[in-house]
């Protein structure tokens, strides 16, 4: 267990594009998200439009679930308890939760749901800023059928529905074709969307690779909209500040799925090409696993372990919340989840930016086990 973390100490600097490098304007970026899937769903599925309401940013929060047949929307503390639920929007009062879910009011899916974070199709964890758009819209669909008196015994099919519109928004294939809400809006007026470009960054990518340091730009958005964004927020030479990128890496898979079955394709002009038996040097690839770039890391690097960073991305912090007794607020279920899976939690990479290449930042396990240690000799 590393009690610090210092960006010297390693050879290769990993990190995603998407709310690290490169940021969002979360209130109109969540507006636009909620507004282009509603409209898909009133205009192709026929949902009504009460939909297209305004966007309600007191409802949605990163860490809520949605047990999707009965359609309640959960928040968690980090042993699996009930602090906050809602049916649809409505909120659930304390004799609610204790009804449907015991007095314990704990969720029963929690044990093995927690040793995963894999959602099956029966419940789903918003744990992204793309997703948390999402919890509004499957509420007010909750909200809506109830109204109607849409849903079969109290369970709930709107899924799919759901899934199709982030599908018909989000494919890659959409932002060449100016197809959806999202991509078309973003291309018209990136800087609505997209935070201006930090000298500060910059600087800091440039520093470190004249300090030796392999730079990798990994993210699971498509080569053309990752140009788009890069571009806008760290400037039009930002291909310069990276040794390799990679786009369309399909996360979580790119970590876990072998050479055969993720292989890397190569890019011309934003279209995938052949698969690649192995990385040749720098430059800019699609799809891939960690296997192969492992190998080309170890050749830039010359090292047969080459110390990387494990490739910095956005963990979301959404502090404590109250319990539904009004007791004082605990620590969540997803507050726990990043304190367990992540070596530092900062408010930004603006802030290794700021400082120099050997500050030390203490690990989040050291601080976990220098508390415990402080509890135990109270």
């Amino acid at each position: 267990m590393e009690e610090y973390l210092c960006v010297e100490d390693y050879d290769v600097v990993g990190l995603d594009m998407d709310h690290t490098l490169c940021r969002y304007h979360l209130k109109e970026t969540s507006e636009l998200i909620y507004k282009s899937s509603a409209k898909f769903l009133v205009e192709e599925k026929g949902y009504s439009e009460e939909l297209l309401t305004s966007y309600d940013h007191e409802f949605s929060m990163r860490g809520l679930i949605l047990e999707c047949l009965q359609g309640n929307f959960l928040k968690l503390d980090k042993e699996g308890r009930i602090l906050r639920a809602s049916h649809g929007t409505r909120a659930m009062s304390r004799a609610d939760v204790i009804e449907h879910y015991g007095p314990d009011m704990r969720w029963k899916h929690f044990e093995s749901f927690s040793k995963t974070l894999i959602s099956p199709p029966k419940f789903h964890f918003f744990d992204n800023f793309v997703e948390q758009s999402g919890a509004l819209l499957c509420a007010r669909i909750v909200d809506l059928m109830d109204k109607t008196g849409a849903s079969d015994a109290k369970t709930y099919t709107f899924w799919k529905d759901v899934i199709a519109a982030v599908k018909h928004n989000y494919d890659p294939s959409s932002f060449k074709a100016d197809r959806g809400g999202y991509f078309p809006a973003l291309k018209r007026t990136p800087g609505k969307y997209l935070q201006a470009p930090t000298p500060l960054l910059t600087t800091w990518l440039s520093k470190l690779r004249r300090a030796g340091k392999v730079t990798v730009l990994l993210t699971s958005s498509h080569s053309d909209y990752c140009r788009l964004v890069a571009s806008h927020t760290l400037g039009v030479d930002f291909e310069n500040l990276f040794d390799v990128i990679i786009s369309n890496a399909l996360k979580p898979g790119f970590f876990s799925e072998k050479p055969i079955c993720r292989p890397f394709l190569s890019l011309e002009q934003d279209v995938e090409g052949r698969a690649l038996p192995e990385l040749p040097g720098p430059g800019w690839y699609s799809q891939g696993n960690w296997t192969q770039l492992h190998s080309l890391l170890q050749r830039l690097t010359g090292k047969a372990s080459p110390k990387d960073n494990g490739f910095w991305g956005p963990m979301f912090y959404d502090g404590g919340i109250a319990d539904i007794d009004d007791s004082p607020p605990k620590e969540t279920f997803f507050h726990a989840v990043m304190e367990q899976h992540a070596s530092l939690v900062l408010p930004s990479v603006e802030v290794l930016a700021s400082v120099p290449l050997n500050h030390k930042f203490p690990c989040t396990s050291a601080r976990r086990s220098s508390s415990a240690k402080s509890c135990s000799n109270e």
